[in-house]
């Protein structure tokens, strides 16, 4: 079994920083991505970063130059680095460890945290 366990959430004034940290913990061989979701009150789940085992990243254009991605492959961690941070960042953060092998061959399962929720107020 897997598990995935969001810390670093909390409330912060408009144009402050937040440093959020994902770890994945359990029978793990491999995995493929980590990447971070929001999801804001009456709003769809979206994909805020994402960073492959490679080290290749991806981030959502309202978050470009502000946000920044970064892993841990020997721990099974990741973490976002939240600057200038805006109202409308105000969400749950959700972490997820995608495409995990617990053996070689196994096949790949996708992983999710219960979320933190990240405040940010004008």
């Amino acid at each position: 079994q897997v598990q995935v366990v969001e810390s670093g959430g909390g409330l912060v004034q408009a144009g402050g920083s937040l440093r959020l940290s994902c770890a994945a913990s359990g029978s793990i061989f491999s995995i493929n991505a980590m990447n971070w979701y929001r999801q804001a009150p009456g709003k769809q789940r979206e994909l805020v970063a994402g960073i492959t085992s490679g080290g290749s990243t991806n981030y959502a254009n309202s978050v470009k130059g502000r946000f920044t991605i970064s892993r841990d492959n020997a721990k099974n961690m990741v973490y976002l680095q939240m600057n200038s941070l805006k109202p409308e960042d105000t969400a749950v953060y959700y972490c997820n460890a995608e495409g995990v092998r617990n053996r070689p061959t196994s096949t790949r399962k996708n992983y999710w945290g219960q979320g933190t929720q990240v405040t940010v107020s004008s």
